[in-house]
């Protein structure tokens, strides 16, 4: 019996796959990806760069409003403060939509004015503009820079932030510092919180009286699920005081019931 021919037929040899061009040089999202990437290993400069060519190249991109933030952010790392500051702006003024990273913006930019003024007059009328933002939160922080300089148009915003229990204290130090005699605000003077809690099982309610400024120890009469019915209402209790000040006395602030008891608290 014969034996058929073995053909041997050779592997087919393909040329080696051409190199495409990576994502991250041709496209938005991907020099925003290679510019985080930069950042989170804290090379600023060469993450200032990546963000600069993005909007560069893709000035419309849907992320041009993040390239710009984090652009300033990474300034600001790479302590490069007046260039921070003047990058700060420009994403304030392109993108006025931004509320979040907007006002983190605005503090941010505060912040390196503050390092700045004693060597630049530009940090120095930036801090005096942001006495007038429509954020408290800024206007203080801008006070509070200025108070380091004793600057006397930060001590109106500093009395201002008496009221606020989150910056009292920083702002009645720097009052002092600067030889100005903190005011108490007159709002406050004869206004008291009172919380009234009737719980189910027991027939007589405790009521407890305290003065407006202690606002932030509503909190604790609380239960978990009165807490959480409050997020849900929008009851704000981070800025209880400021509706104590301006509410009519004799007026309910919120009421709320977990099935277990009822917590009333009115201004008197």
């Amino acid at each position: 019996m014969s034996l058929g021919l073995l053909w041997v037929v050779p592997a087919l040899v393909l040329p080696a796959p051409m190199a495409l061009p990576s994502v991250q040089e041709n496209t938005a999202e991907g020099l925003f990806r290679q510019a985080r990437d930069l950042r989170y290993a804290q090379h600023w400069f060469e993450a200032t760069q990546a963000y600069r060519t993005l909007l560069r190249e893709f000035p419309t991109s849907a992320r041009s409003a993040d390239a710009r933030y984090w652009l300033a952010s990474s300034l600001e790392q790479d302590q490069r403060w007046d260039e921070a500051a003047e990058a700060y702006t420009d994403f304030l003024a392109r993108h006025p939509d931004q509320r979040l990273l907007g006002k983190e913006a605005r503090l941010n930019r505060v912040r390196c004015w503050g390092l700045r003024q004693w060597d630049s007059p530009a940090a120095q009328a930036g801090l005096a503009s942001a006495l007038e933002e429509e954020r408290e939160e800024v206007r203080i922080a801008a006070a509070l820079q200025l108070a380091k300089r004793r600057d006397s148009r930060a001590i109106p915003v500093l009395q201002a932030g008496l009221r606020l229990g989150t910056s009292s204290e920083p702002c009645r130090l720097a009052l002092l510092a600067m030889g100005a005699q903190p005011k108490t605000a007159d709002a406050a003077q004869g206004r008291f919180l009172v919380v009234r809690v009737k719980e189910r099982a027991k027939a007589e309610t405790l009521t407890v009286r305290f003065a407006v400024g202690l606002a932030r120890a509503v909190g604790g009469y609380l239960s978990d699920e009165q807490m959480r019915q409050a997020k849900k209402k929008g009851v704000d209790l981070e800025h209880l005081l400021d509706q104590a000040l301006n509410a009519p006395k004799g007026s309910e602030l919120f009421s709320l019931d977990d099935g277990k008891s009822t917590v009333t608290v009115t201004v008197e």
